[in-house]
């Protein structure tokens, strides 16, 4: 059967395209800005949504995801949604069972310890029949959102999952993790391949489904040095591009944006200006005037305000906004966190963020 069957007609026509446009590095009006985590328990509505289910349950409810994703689009003029989902969802469909433990986080039941466990894996993923419930939840949003912004689809990308599936959840050394690529390369990079071929499908399928953009998260790129992130991380980031972009051609979807962001990896910043995606995201640790420095003119930069400084009063956030819009320029840049949004944030103030970069970048294009 043809994938053309995959891509549902009859989306709503889109009213705010400024996000992809700056995706793109053509002109806007405004600097677009959406939030990382931005569908999230900063919000009461979301905490009542998902106050009786177990989050990957809400992971798999096509209508859940959908209002999540929805909630915060309701308070705030965002310029692009993000796919209500959880980047674990991938491990999960090579067969891994993940609960999410409450104080604790995610956490894998029966990690990956020795090179044996690779077995275990499924070693052929049907991403349709395994992560079918992120399809349709990405096609009811898509409906719901009746064109209003365009909706993100995303996935971990291939070093992020591994160092998961390795550690059993967060940590803060990935020793673990790390320890495989310098006693196990092979093994590892044979994990990483097989990852990042999932992955791949599971962002077509997004594209089918009806995601208009995509961003790959490598959120523990920090966690490796320069050497191993050019072994190991960078060539499945890079591969993943090309492997997207021809597989979309293949099957005549629409060849959308697509968004790296490598968290604390401004070793790598020239490196993923060439690794065939349109926008790189950054982190807070890096100047905007570095950072374009060694990316250039051709591809467009997304981020990097610290998430910390939303406890700042509003006014100092105008202040922090104005100023990173003057370093980064308001064209070719699509505003954001350098992370995602924390739980016991004060929602009137990522609204202020919100606003100001509106405001403020729209005054910068005026004069």
């Amino acid at each position: 059967t043809h994938s053309f069957s995959r891509s549902p007609k009859g989306f709503p026509k889109l009213k705010n395209d400024t996000f992809l446009r700056a995706a793109r590095g053509e002109e806007t009006e405004h600097t677009p800005v959406w939030c990382m985590r931005q569908a999230g328990r900063y919000l009461p509505e979301f905490r009542e949504t998902r106050a009786a289910q177990d989050f990957f349950a809400t992971c798999r409810s096509p209508k859940l995801c959908c209002e999540l994703t929805l909630q915060p689009l309701r308070r705030f003029p965002l310029d692009a949604a993000i796919i209500f989902s959880d980047i674990l969802v991938v491990p999960q469909a090579l067969g891994m069972e993940v609960v999410m433990v409450p104080g604790k986080g995610p956490t894998f039941t029966e990690p990956l310890k020795e090179v044996e466990d690779l077995l275990k894996l499924r070693q052929k993923v049907d991403v349709t029949a395994e992560l079918g419930y992120v399809f349709q939840a990405i096609t009811l949003t898509r409906h719901s959102l009746e064109g209003r912004v365009p909706l993100i689809g995303f996935s971990g990308a291939p070093w992020t999952l591994m160092s998961y599936m390795i550690e059993g959840g967060g940590s803060s050394t990935m020793s673990k993790a790390k320890s495989w690529l310098y006693r196990h390369p092979e093994a590892s990079h044979q994990l990483l391949r097989l990852l990042a071929d999932v992955i791949t499908d599971y962002l077509v399928g997004q594209v089918a489904a009806g995601a208009q953009a995509l961003q790959l998260f490598e959120s523990h790129a920090g966690h490796l040095g320069p050497e191993q992130f050019q072994d190991f991380a960078l060539p499945y980031i890079r591969d993943i591009a090309q492997a997207v972009k021809s597989k979309l051609k293949e099957e005549a979807l629409p060849l959308v944006p697509m968004i790296i962001f490598a968290k604390d990896a401004h070793y790598a910043l020239r490196d993923l200006a060439h690794a065939g995606y349109e926008v790189v995201g950054l982190d807070w640790t890096i100047r905007p005037q570095e950072a374009r420095a060694q990316i250039g003119k051709d591809v467009t930069l997304q981020g990097n305000l610290d998430p910390c400084a939303l406890y700042a009063p509003k006014e100092k956030i105008g202040e922090l906004v104005k100023k990173m819009l003057e370093a980064f320029g308001t064209q070719r840049y699509i505003a954001n966190l350098g992370h995602g949004l924390y739980p016991d944030m004060n929602p009137e103030h990522v609204g202020a963020f919100v606003e100001a970069v509106h405001a403020h970048s729209r005054h910068i294009n005026k004069h």
